[in-house]
């Protein structure tokens, strides 16, 4: 009896086995491949932000961390810049979405709107002007007033964080000048 349990548990290792070489096999042949930085078509870049905005302040980051992009921020310097990014606008609105019986609000709808536009020094458009939203629903509690507003400020942490990342994916898809 232990001589077969033993074979057993060979057999089940030799199966675990072929199963895990066989799925690393299959993820390789798929054409599976981490995420990584775009390649820009273009060396520096011309960004014109309010300092009072964190959508642009994080876009900037994000683009200047990629260590392929120069990020100019001086309007004196827009000469070197090979392409312009017109930042258009950023309209960050909280709708209510649906009331109680006896009218309080129950859940907000959070949207984010952004505008923006790449160029050429010329004046051609690598990317027409372009308008990206993302929209959350948050409930609401009286209550809870004070965590429901730091909610709401993560939520909208959340969608500039994936506009920016949307953002950085159609600035990687431009593929020549």
């Amino acid at each position: 009896m232990h001589k077969y349990k033993t074979t057993l548990d060979a057999r089940r290792s030799f199966m675990h086995l072929g199963l895990l070489v066989g799925s690393a096999g299959l993820l390789s042949a798929c054409g599976f491949e981490l995420r990584k930085a775009p390649d820009y078509p273009f060396k520096t870049l011309f960004i014109s932000v309010a300092e009072a905005s964190l959508l642009g302040q994080e876009l900037k980051r994000n683009i200047a961390s990629s260590g392929k992009v120069e990020v100019i921020t001086d309007a004196r310097q827009i000469e070197r810049a090979d392409v312009i990014f017109d930042f258009l606008m950023e309209l960050p609105e909280k709708l209510i979405l649906s009331k109680t019986t006896s009218g309080a609000v129950r859940e907000f709808q959070l949207r984010l709107r952004f505008r923006f536009r790449l160029r050429t020094r010329d004046g051609y458009e690598l990317i027409p002007d372009t308008e990206l939203v993302q929209e959350r629903i948050i409930s609401f509690n009286e209550s809870a007033a004070l965590s429901k507003e730091a909610e709401e400020q993560l939520l909208y942490r959340d969608m500039r964080s994936d506009i920016v990342q949307q953002v950085l994916r159609r600035l990687g898809a431009v593929r020549q000048l």
